[in-house]
């Protein structure tokens, strides 16, 4: 017998969901012992991982019962059938996974639980599943998020407002980082979320991470101005907090290109556009030369932004662009009619082009 060959035709017809033939295979005592404990490939999955992920509840139950495989084997990530039924969405079968014994809140690698894996589907049948045979949506992982701070990333407002019914202070939860759920939601731009999580959570305003970062920080440097006029309007954020190296969000919308953002903070909220971030006094017109900006220089400019002014060395955005090796954001300040000067060390913008070959800007100006 080809024993690789038998292994490789026994997980095709589970994953096809062809029990009859799967039967046939396994009708061979030697074959169905051999299979009940085994671990295929470098992912380690038994048959029963690979029935529950593809949703085969009948051959999950023919595993189960009549070949005996252990519910509770797991695979190189330490998942279980349930977390495979659970991440796929497959109700029936993690429904007959509980109803044989299978623990609830077992824990794959990195400390995941089946129902922090159903809620970055936003399967609320397999949610509601979990929950009424005990889940616990407060358990955290090891980055310490529980299953509400995972929904709030996924930004699925029907799931959020039952996890909410069934345990109302799961919000009550900060990360390793000490990020909060509305931070999650905020940074990636779940309106309707970050609405619900104001009306019916006790967020205290600007809240901040290890950081110093806000919410409001996170949805405006990723450019969710709707989610930032939401936490504008009904949280009072401030459009001027600081992180911890004091920067404001006029500075982090800079360092991540966010020009509509920046004219949003500049225009409508009146945020100076010169102010300065940390020791080193830098400003947003430094921190997108910095970063190769081009277009946010500009954009800058146009919202009054000083060309000439320096951080704590004395330098210039020009410097800045230079040690970053940025040609296009050098050649276009000094066209915009940066001079270049020296900094507080006596070193001039074009020395710092000549170390990373950019010459060619300066003498093309």
């Amino acid at each position: 017998m080809d024993e690789e060959k038998v292994f490789k035709h026994v997980i095709k017809l589970t994953q096809d969901g062809d029990l009859c033939l799967l039967k046939e295979e396994l009708r061979c005592e030697i074959v169905a012992h051999s299979v009940k404990n085994k671990h295929f490939g470098k992912s380690a999955d038994t048959l029963l991982h690979y029935a529950a992920r593809h949703g085969h509840l009948d051959i999950v139950q023919f595993l189960v019962k009549e070949i005996r495989m252990d519910i509770e084997l797991y695979n190189a990530d330490y998942k279980r059938a349930l977390h495979e039924a659970a991440s796929m969405g497959r109700q029936e079968c993690l429904r007959y996974l509980i109803s044989e014994g299978g623990k609830v809140d077992c824990l794959k690698k990195a400390d995941w639980t089946p129902l922090m894996m159903a809620c970055t589907r936003r399967n609320l049948g397999v949610i509601e599943e979990l929950l009424c045979h005990g889940a616990d949506p407060k358990l955290k992982n090891k980055d310490g998020w529980n299953s509400f701070h995972i929904a709030c990333r996924e930004g699925d407002p029907v799931v959020i407002l039952h996890l909410l019914q069934a345990t109302p202070d799961c919000w009550k939860t900060e990360s390793k980082t000490l990020r909060s759920p509305l931070h999650t939601a905020a940074l990636h731009g779940c309106e309707e979320v970050v609405t619900i999580l104001l009306q019916r959570c006790g967020y205290v305003p600007d809240s901040r991470d290890s950081c110093g970062v806000t919410p409001l920080m996170d949805a405006l440097r990723n450019g969710h101005i709707a989610v930032a006029k939401i936490l504008l309007q009904m949280h009072q954020a401030s459009p001027t907090a600081a992180d911890i190296l004091g920067a404001q969000s006029v500075h982090q919308v800079a360092v991540t290109a966010q020009d509509v953002a920046l004219e949003f903070l500049v225009r409508d909220f009146r945020v100076d556009v010169n102010q300065t971030a940390t020791d080193m006094q830098l400003t947003a017109l430094h921190y997108a030369a910095k970063e190769g900006h081009t277009s946010t220089v500009r954009k800058l400019l146009t919202l009054g932004a000083d060309l000439h002014v320096r951080d704590k060395k004395g330098r210039t955005a020009l410097h800045m662009a230079c040690c970053g090796q940025h040609a296009e954001t050098a050649r276009t300040l000094l066209e915009l009619g940066l001079v270049d000067t020296q900094d507080s060390s006596g070193t001039t913008a074009q020395q710092l082009a000549k170390k990373t070959d950019m010459l060619t800007v300066f003498q093309s100006i």
